[in-house]
């Protein structure tokens, strides 16, 4: 199993503020959309309830939370790495989408970094942990300017881990 992170940062590493996303950029949830369906999705239980219908279509949601009676519907709610492993373990590949600490739990063991880049510093309440450009390589990097959708400039990144 592959693990890819998948994040939309500012140039800060800004990712959110009160639990909501830094700004709309309908660029990035296509990308988002058409990278994760089908696949497992990992989150944190305050970023699934950012979430604003609820679990997202065509992917199995799976929640970390330390509130083993946390319940929601179209969810499987795990409480470990170690669980998630088990119920993943014939997944090719999952994605980690959040927020800050469950970035923090996987930004070591995983394999592949999507990266939407906004060229722009909000005011964020939390961020994507640091990595050490030693020890990735960026393999794709997408640049597009503003436009009448997409407010700010953005850069589609892709990082594979180094071999050691």
């Amino acid at each position: 199993m592959k693990i890819a992170l998948i994040v939309v940062l500012d140039e800060k590493n800004g990712i959110g503020k009160n639990n909501k996303l830094l700004c709309h950029l309908p660029a990035d949830l296509k990308r988002f959309k058409q990278l994760t369906s089908g696949h497992s999705i990992v989150m944190g239980r305050k970023t699934f309830e950012s979430l604003p219908g609820g679990a997202l279509p065509n992917r199995k949601n799976i929640v970390i939370t330390r509130n083993k009676n946390y319940t929601a519907e179209n969810i499987s709610t795990i409480g470990s790495t170690t669980e998630l492993y088990e119920l993943c373990k014939n997944d090719e590949l999952i994605y980690i989408i959040g927020g800050e600490e469950i970035y923090k739990l996987f930004i070591q063991s995983a394999d592949i970094l999507y990266i939407t880049k906004i060229h722009h510093q909000f005011e964020a309440d939390t961020f994507f942990p640091s990595f050490s450009g030693s020890d990735w390589n960026l393999i794709e990097n997408e640049a597009h300017q503003s436009d009448e959708k997409n407010k700010f400039a953005y850069t589609f990144q892709v990082y594979t881990k180094n071999k050691k």
